[in-house]
């Protein structure tokens, strides 16, 4: 810890680093972690196909779900070693993350495949140029919903008990504790389809154009002002939480990365217009879109078919500013990574 702490000082004080002032970090809103920084002591051996063994201090034999290969561990696996670990807790339990130096090779030959424009969107999640679309169900099945509403009732009653100012009951905790775990399956479930998903595109396309959303400024509350209340802020919210269950900005995080390592390419392009205009003749009218069905006002033209299609098209047919998977390119890397050891 005392590490940590000393590192994030000195990022603090390095001109070249973006982090800020090491602030408190509050328990209610933080994971406990517990660093190891050796790692000449883990003695990491790989029991079965599913489980491996580690050393940790003060605790003992531990095994763990091995679910990768272990760079210098792993026989036949990827060259390097293991650096240090950490064990951080979740609504699961315990989890611990290995820290890897791997060897790697020199950058990839270009892809070969085709370029696509995606739309990402709530009723259809990934659009693409090509008329194909990537969709998913809902990430918790329908036991699982009414049980989480049960939960967010029952913790709701149990608040309203509660003293101003007095810590939660063990009873309102074991409840929080319940709808994590629930919130926690519906998040994993959300990434492993966006790590498929993903995969898929960069395996198959060499330049994948996305729009540069903010979407930040997006889910922002429609809440107002006492003097200047807002409109429509019920359905501003639920869209809201439709669009954060989506997770767009982890997608392309994913995308970037994927891509860049197979030698392809993303690039982010203005977002404005894209959904109102008719990737045939151009002609940009927001009357045309009408839900997921666009129809083209303009007589000389009239195309018709599927809103996302259309608006994945311009995506494709935009220009834009091609961004590595880090976000950066050339010599300006981001300061949070390391640069990996070339062969």
């Amino acid at each position: 810890m005392l590490r940590t702490y000393r590192q994030a000082w000195a990022n603090f004080f390095d001109p070249a680093h973006p982090a800020g002032r090491p602030t408190f970090k509050s328990r209610s809103r933080s994971r406990p972690a517990v660093d190891v920084p050796q790692a000449r002591d883990l003695n990491i051996t790989r029991l079965n196909r599913r489980w491996g063994a580690v050393n940790l201090p003060k605790v003992g034999r531990v095994r763990f779900r091995w679910t990768r290969d272990l760079p210098g561990v792993t026989r036949g696996g990827p060259a390097g070693r293991i650096t240090g670990a950490r064990l951080v807790k979740d609504a699961y339990g315990w989890q611990i993350v290995f820290r890897t130096e791997a060897v790697v090779a020199a950058a990839p030959a270009a892809h070969p495949g085709p370029v696509a424009g995606v739309d990402r969107g709530i009723t259809v999640a990934l659009a693409l140029s090509d008329g194909t679309m990537r969709e998913h169900g809902p990430w918790l099945r329908d036991g699982e919903k009414e049980r989480l509403r049960r939960l967010e009732k029952t913790s709701a009653r149990q608040r309203r008990t509660r003293s101003p100012g007095r810590p939660a009951s063990r009873r309102l905790a074991r409840t929080y504790d319940r709808i994590a775990r629930l919130r926690a399956t519906a998040k994993r479930r959300a990434v492993d389809w966006q790590h498929q998903t993903t995969t898929e595109l960069a395996r198959a396309f060499g330049v994948v154009v996305v729009e540069d959303l903010t979407i930040t400024n997006m889910v922002r509350s429609a809440t107002g002002t006492i003097e200047r209340p807002g409109r429509n802020v019920r359905q501003k919210a639920g869209l809201n939480r439709a669009i954060t269950g989506q997770a767009w900005g982890r997608t392309v995080t994913l995308l970037e990365y994927k891509t860049r390592d197979r030698g392809g390419l993303v690039v982010k392009v203005p977002a404005p217009g894209t959904s109102q205009t008719c990737h045939r003749c151009g002609h940009r009218d927001p009357a045309a879109r009408d839900g997921i069905r666009y129809a083209c006002v303009n007589p000389a033209c009239g195309w018709a078919g599927h809103a996302d299609t259309n608006a994945a098209i311009n995506i494709r047919n935009a220009a834009g500013t091609a961004v590595s998977g880090r976000g950066d390119l050339g010599a300006a890397r981001s300061a949070k990574r390391q640069p990996p050891h070339a062969a």
